[in-house]
């Protein structure tokens, strides 16, 4: 049978820390999402354990009667533990070279095994419609590599929330772009 994954980035927040909420826009959009979700008959949801991919989720959950699964696999990748004023640049550089790490920092590669892993489970899973919430980054390096051509450029024209459907045809892996903000 077919397995369908709903990837989906958060919805606007007013940060980047783990604790940083929905805006009031944000908030509007995760309405939005709830409905859009709703003709998909997803029987599973996962999230990243960061307040904003949990509020991003949680209309669609309460609606369906879905408990959301925290993972910590899906939590945003640490570029670096330290401040880096130029960190899209060094961002960038990481779409280039996926082991290139900063200080207290995950490479590209880390964190693509790491999202890499969920989505193994969950084609093993009895689970056929799921969906789970993560961040930009991490989502990007997920399609990355299923599409080599989704890179840095790609991320960056990413919207807040934004979803893409991978499909799961026996071994076949088909991604289609379903969010048009």
């Amino acid at each position: 049978m077919n397995k369908h994954i709903y990837m989906v980035r958060h919805c606007e927040a007013v940060g980047q820390p783990p604790d940083s909420q929905l805006t009031e826009k944000g908030f509007k959009q995760a309405l939005q999402l709830a409905d859009f979700l709703n003709q998909f008959g997803i029987d599973r949801i996962i999230a990243s354990p960061f307040l904003r991919a949990v509020q991003s989720i949680g209309p669609f959950a309460k609606r369906v009667n879905l408990e959301v699964e925290i993972d910590e696999r899906l939590s945003e990748r640490v570029l670096s533990s330290k401040s880096l004023p130029d960190w899209m640049n060094k961002l960038e550089a990481t779409f280039r070279n996926m082991e290139l790490t900063y200080e207290g920092g995950e490479s590209s590669q880390e964190a693509m095994n790491r999202i890499q892993k969920v989505v193994d489970e969950i084609t093993t899973s009895d689970f056929n419609s799921n969906v789970f919430v993560t961040h930009g980054n991490i989502m990007s390096l997920l399609l990355n590599s299923y599409d080599k051509n989704f890179g840095f450029e790609k991320w960056k024209s990413l919207s807040n929330p934004d979803v893409f459907l991978l499909q799961m045809p026996s071994t076949n892996f088909q991604i289609k772009h379903l969010w048009k903000a």
